[in-house]
């Protein structure tokens, strides 16, 4: 099987796939309704890609990998069951994608992307040279995916559509676990019971590392260890079995911080991302590396060069004095987490948080969290929503600012009339975070190009 065609290789999960397909010596071609930074990149790298679908697109393919977004009456799916060619969803080809290799799976309703990165670029540094992929891109490595010739593959294991299924891995790290994707897992019990068949899938004397400090993974570890599953926990809570102490914000506005091992000291991090959740994420990092039995002073130092991915926490530039943040946060858990690490880092300075709500489903489902997400930022704007997947429906962001008690926020019913606003209103010394999981990073790079233009 040397030939093989992706539908939908436009997104981060299927370019990435692409990625260590290309690396590992396959032809690899794909179609997507549009192009993307993604598929361009891999069109310079060689992939045949093609912009729209047609039944055509198939020709030569010995297999076909379709993303979640693609339906069964689409037009390469439907030429590919008439011509005997196997089409398979990304979680059925993951199972051998990954034959073979000891997988580290990042799960988790938040802080997966930057916690898959963190581990790739830690083993990365430590001559590991291990296969993974990221659901973004890392700025350490510049890009999304890799097939390495060690026997590591580390991968970020997403829910939705139940695409985690096809891992078995031999370590799991779940970041936290709370409601999300009501469109796809309409109740919280739905959606947890998804993450315990997941963990059921653990390798034999594989281990599960789970944020301690999360009463959703916290659950997770307590069912898994009543079936006999290695189970450890970490976090700042002092009954983790990892646990990060003595914090304190340095100089480059990330966290430094002790990391102990039950009571035995690991060592000193010193993180140069933002925020409380980035300190966490970077403990299960450090715990990886002491599962693994690696120099723990050579991941503490690759941990304290990592740089973040693109669109988390992502600071653009500054331009006036004024400092535009791009951030991918589209639930109440991720947007207070961004918000809070914007007021650690920034104390004395006005923050403008620019959110667009994404799909109505999540709007809907999670609309009371929202409303009392935005306390650390001193002005709110609210966009449009973002549909994504959805059809829209008679419900309008307009309706949830109304019921908002932030005393600054405001709806704008376009991405052109927020942007208008900033510039019209934003001061030297402001710093803008635009929270945004859909198109609304155009808001954040058209204020910063404006003001820029004004010298």
């Amino acid at each position: 099987m040397n030939h093989i065609h992706l539908i939908g290789i436009g997104g981060t999960g299927l370019s990435a796939i692409a990625r260590v397909l290309l690396e590992s010596g396959f032809k690899v071609s794909g179609s997507d309704r549009s192009p993307s930074p993604l598929s361009d990149a891999l069109a310079l790298d060689g992939v045949k890609i093609m912009h729209g679908h047609s039944p055509d697109n198939i020709r030569g393919a010995d297999q076909v990998v379709r993303s979640s977004a693609i339906s069964d009456d689409n037009p390469e799916v439907q030429a590919a069951i008439q011509a005997g060619i196997p089409v398979l969803k990304r979680s059925e080809f993951l199972q051998q994608l990954l034959k073979d290799k000891l997988s580290i799976a990042i799960a988790g309703t938040h802080g997966k992307t930057t916690t898959t990165a963190m581990i790739a670029w830690m083993l990365v540094k430590l001559d590991q040279d291990p296969s993974y992929i990221i659901g973004g891109v890392s700025k350490n490595l510049n890009r999304n995916a890799h097939a390495g010739k060690g026997p590591i593959f580390v991968i970020e294991a997403d829910e939705y559509d139940h695409m985690f299924l096809g891992i078995k891995p031999k370590l799991l790290v779940v970041t936290n676990l709370e409601h999300d994707h009501p469109d796809c897992f309409p109740t919280p019990e739905q959606y947890y019971a998804a993450f315990l068949e997941f963990t059921g899938q653990l390798e034999d004397s594989g281990t599960i590392l789970a944020a301690g400090d999360n009463p959703g993974s916290a659950r997770l570890v307590a069912d898994a260890s009543k079936r006999g599953q290695m189970t450890l926990t970490y976090g700042l809570g002092q009954e983790n079995d990892y646990q990060g102490r003595n914090l304190s914000v340095n100089t480059s506005g990330g966290f430094d911080l002790d990391v102990c091992y039950h009571e035995s000291l690991l060592g000193k991090l010193q993180l140069q991302v933002a925020g409380e959740h980035n300190a966490c994420n970077a403990i299960s990092a450090a715990a990886i590396a002491h599962q693994l039995g690696l120099s723990l002073t050579e991941a503490f130092a690759a941990l304290r060069s990592f740089r973040g991915t693109s669109r988390r926490f992502d600071v653009l530039g500054e331009a006036d004095g004024i400092t535009v943040i791009d951030d991918y946060a589209h639930h109440p858990t991720e947007i207070r987490a961004t918000l809070a690490a914007a007021r650690a880092r920034y104390p004395d300075r006005r923050i403008w948080a620019v959110w667009q709500p994404h799909t109505y489903s999540r709007t809907r489902a999670l609309e009371q969290g929202f409303i009392g997400s935005f306390d650390n930022a001193d002005q709110v704007i609210v966009t449009v929503i973002y549909a994504a997947r959805e059809s829209q429906t008679g419900f309008s962001a307009d309706q949830l600012v109304r019921s908002m008690k932030h005393p600054a926020a405001r709806y704008a019913a376009s991405l052109d009339e927020a942007t208008g606003y900033l510039l019209n209103n934003l001061l030297p010394g402001d710093v803008l975070i635009v929270l945004s999981a859909g198109d609304a990073d155009q808001i954040s790079s058209n204020v910063l190009a404006a003001i820029q233009g004004r010298k």
